[in-house]
């Protein structure tokens, strides 16, 4: 019986992920889930923000964190003519597992964001870390450690997200695509959750419809390559991003600043100048989406049978083992029941019983 309810409800959840991220291209005045954060949507009801990678945009939190060291993204110049507000196309938004292998890049040991200065940001101004953390959804007292466990990175495709601005005090909600190379900082579920540039908490984005994008576009944007990430159902205890000096792979531990960072010992089948997250499937192995926009593990897959082995063959090979020689025969006084010497049928000489008289045996 619970096999063939659950069967229903994910269908109806792949479902409605479908229509959902048919819709994320648009801006609408939709709030709640994840992306409303507790915030107000004071941006226009049809309205989606184009944010280049070192554009404050409209009422930042804080000043820019972005790290200068870390190696700067291509730059990339406006098509002409540009545009100030368009209709966006009905597209499908692809989604985008946080823990996908080249979906963030950066510079080998080197963090493109600088995480304590955003710390003494926030500190500086109580009512600010207040709207930080209603927008952020967390509690106010765990800010510092909240940052101090993200991980900076760049963004390797241009992402939807919900972004917030600063506004009388108040956080203030509103749709955004961040250009790729965007330094932001990740969460523990591969989700970003801080735009550098501002100091702006970040959402997932919310399911609009009839979108009109804001902002003026920039060289090689297309709304079919815009990606959403999706958090993963686990915490994940490293990320495999490209390094965009050189072009190889980088495991970056989440909550570092890169400092331990290595080669992965087992790196993606693809490579990092081609692994291109906007066009990279989706292994089949990842969560599906509920109507409500949160993800549920899929069932797991049980081994095939010649990968499981018995629990009394272990302990048989076990006992294999710790005999010197299999091949060999125990001593039949330790098969006996009772530790007796094997009796014999030869007669005692007379040389023997002198002998045992001369021990004093007789």
């Amino acid at each position: 019986m619970r096999a063939s309810t659950r069967r229903p409800r994910r269908a109806l959840g792949a479902a409605v992920a479908v229509l959902a991220s048919a819709l994320l291209v648009a801006g609408c005045s939709a709030s709640g889930g994840d992306g409303g954060g507790g915030s107000e949507q004071t941006s226009a009801p049809r309205e989606v923000f184009l944010q280049p990678i070192a554009a404050e945009g409209p009422d930042p939190f804080t000043a820019s964190t972005v790290n200068p060291a870390a190696a700067p993204p291509p730059a990339t110049v406006p098509p002409d003519p540009p545009a100030s507000a368009t209709t966006a196309p009905d597209l499908t938004v692809r989604e985008v597992t946080g823990s996908t292998p080249g979906l963030y890049g950066g510079t080998r040991s080197v963090a493109s964001c600088d995480v304590e200065r955003q710390v003494a940001l926030l500190a500086e101004d109580p009512a600010t870390s207040r709207a930080f953390a209603e927008a952020a959804g967390i509690p106010e007292s765990r800010v510092a450690s909240w940052l101090r466990g993200l991980t900076p990175v760049q963004l390797r495709a241009d992402t939807r997200v919900t972004n917030h601005g600063l506004r009388d005090g108040r956080a203030t909600a509103f749709q955004s695509v961040l250009q790729s190379g965007t330094a932001v900082l990740v969460d523990q579920y591969g989700a970003p959750r801080v735009r550098c540039a501002c100091g702006n908490p970040l959402r997932s984005p919310v399911a609009v419809q009839g979108a009109v994008q804001s902002g003026r576009p920039w060289s090689g944007y297309r709304p079919d390559r815009v990606v959403v990430v999706r958090p993963t159902t686990t915490i994940v205890n490293s990320l495999v991003i490209v390094n965009v000096v050189d072009d190889t792979w980088i495991e970056r531990r989440t909550g570092s600043d890169g400092e331990r960072d290595h080669r992965p010992a087992v790196p993606p089948p693809c490579d990092p100048d081609t692994c291109d997250p906007a066009t990279t499937p989706l292994p089949d192995t990842e969560p599906s989406t509920r109507p409500d926009g949160s993800v549920t593990p899929r069932e797991s897959v049980p081994p095939a049978p010649s990968e499981r082995r018995p629990q009394h063959d272990q302990e048989a090979l076990q006992r294999v083992r710790r005999w010197p020689n299999p091949s060999r025969t125990r001593p039949r006084w330790r098969t006996s029941s009772r530790a007796t010497p094997e009796r014999t049928s030869r007669r005692p000489s007379r040389g023997d019983l002198r002998r045992a008289r001369g021990r004093g045996c007789a």
